[in-house]
């Protein structure tokens, strides 16, 4: 997957001549180029929980800030941050935190230590585009494609592009979806009671 694979693919979409080259002197060109530089990969990777850009880190308290009132300590987010995927207190994401606070490039909370999974821009994570599935490829270039046709002078059909758009980006969600690992409800308090009480019976015996 390249650059040039991506606009050839909008360009085809809004009924556009291919691209020899990404130095091609053409106005539609130029016009990708302004969207691409528009932050338009973050706008997609923003759409979903993207397993591919996916990235888990341990996150230690920062004693350099000071949380003004409520939680007691302050996390920066990391500097490849798009959306959250899940917030927890231990290393395995089985137990979801669920009282903290997450604004202006932090997270508060009261544990000194998190574990944070994200949907990440680094260019190991989400920017890596050999890590593209083919699905979330054709969305990629349908979003070019959404931005690009107003501009253009060719009378591409907005809507019909529009419709595309939508229809790529369900099915890379929906494929997205998929790949991810089968998730259950962590169990209730009463479940626990019970599995304690019957650890501590089998320990009498």
């Amino acid at each position: 997957m390249s650059k040039l694979s991506l606009y050839n693919g909008a360009l085809r979409i809004c009924g556009e001549r291919r691209l020899a080259s990404l130095s091609e002197n053409r106005e539609p060109r130029r016009l990708l180029d302004d969207i691409w530089d528009d932050n338009a990969i973050k706008a997609c990777l923003e759409q979903g929980q993207w397993v591919f850009a996916t990235r888990a880190v341990q996150l230690d308290y920062s004693p350099s800030v000071e949380p003004p009132f409520g939680y007691q300590y302050a996390f920066d987010l990391p500097t490849d941050f798009i959306r959250t995927v899940a917030l927890c207190s231990d290393p395995y994401f089985q137990s979801p935190l669920l009282q903290y606070s997450q604004e202006a490039g932090f997270i508060f909370c009261d544990l000194q230590t998190i574990y944070f999974k994200y949907v990440s821009d680094d260019n190991a994570y989400g920017m890596d585009m050999s890590m593209w599935p083919e699905t979330f490829v054709k969305f990629v270039q349908a979003f070019l494609a959404k931005e690009l046709a107003p501009r253009l002078k060719n009378g591409a059909d907005q809507d019909k592009i529009e419709k595309e758009y939508k229809a790529a980006r369900t099915e890379s969600l929906a494929r997205d979806a998929m790949e991810s690992p089968t998730k259950f409800p962590p169990p209730g308090s009463w479940v626990q009671a019970r599995r304690r009480g019957s650890w501590q019976d089998r320990n009498r015996t």
